[in-house]
């Protein structure tokens, strides 16, 4: 019978692990991706608009999986421009918004005034940026980050999450590459003769977690992505941006890529595909 294996010596620091693949990942790209400035109004507005359809069934099976209650103060990290807050909103008593995009606050603010809301409340800067003590208003009943997890240190924005709560977290992030990221995979060798590495996933947060000794509930929710455009030319041009897309050549290769994806919907060209989302939650103790 063979010898069973010594156990290594330590646990791996998964924490380390996290921050090693998100400092390789936003090496990978080699470039500033200016779709997604969300200091820019256009980017912003872009953003909401395809929230509004694309995201609507995701935002309603979020909200749906959430114990509201009217008397709840809610936590929303990297709200965006309401995403989530602005249909949450009616269902709980207020909401602190954290958000660092500026284009991101101004759009918040302004479907604020046009849906007549008046229980958000925004604060403009990254959730690495924000001091409990100074910028934030005791615990929250519900803290949520939902798609917003792009912090180097995972291990401390956790423990800043969990410490803002009283009752509940909620975190949504990707169990795999999605779709927009399988397309970068496929495309980067060829456009930039480099590899592009994904983000760290959910697998890394629950054992980042794990670690803190914090147990969590782990579902898995099927996310839908879709770009839609009005015609072909402008698909192409969104994405040749989104790419880095320069030369002919390039062009090229990534017209070749997008062809068989693209389908017509009335007066619309689409691309679409769907992913895995990991919704991790945890009810604090007492």
């Amino acid at each position: 019978m063979s010898p069973v294996p010594n156990p290594p010596p330590f646990d791996p620091d998964w924490n380390e692990i996290w921050k090693a693949r998100q400092l390789r990942h936003e090496a990978s790209k080699h470039f500033d991706d200016p779709s997604h400035n969300w200091d820019k109004t256009e980017n912003a507005e872009r953003y909401d608009t395809s929230s509004r359809s694309e995201y609507d069934s995701r935002v309603k099976t979020t909200i749906a999986g959430l114990p509201l209650k009217k008397s709840f103060r809610v936590l929303d990290i990297g709200a965006g421009p309401g995403t989530l807050a602005l249909p949450l909103a009616p269902l709980v008593k207020e909401i602190t918004a954290i958000e660092p995009g500026k284009g991101m606050v101004d759009l918040l603010y302004e479907n604020m005034k046009m849906e007549g809301i008046h229980n958000i409340t925004c604060i403009q800067k990254r959730w690495e940026e924000i001091d409990p003590s100074a910028d934030l208003d005791g615990q929250y009943d519900i803290v949520v980050a939902s798609l917003s997890l792009t912090m180097e240190d995972i291990r401390e924005s956790l423990a800043k999450m969990d410490a803002a709560s009283s009752r509940y977290v909620y975190l949504f992030w990707f169990a795999d590459p999605p779709f927009w990221e399988r397309m970068y995979l496929d495309l980067w060798p060829e456009l930039h003769g480099g590899t592009y590495h994904p983000g760290p996933k959910a697998d890394c947060l629950f054992n980042v977690l794990y670690q803190m000794g914090i147990y969590p509930n782990v579902e898995m929710l099927l996310l839908d992505k879709e770009y839609r455009f009005t015609t072909k030319k402008e698909m192409l041009a969104f994405f040749r941006r989104r790419f880095a897309v320069r030369t002919p050549k390039q062009r090229r290769v990534l017209d070749k890529y997008l062809a068989p994806l693209i389908r017509i919907e009335g007066d619309e060209v689409v691309i679409s595909g769907d992913s895995t989302l990991a919704k991790v939650w945890w009810k604090k103790a007492g």
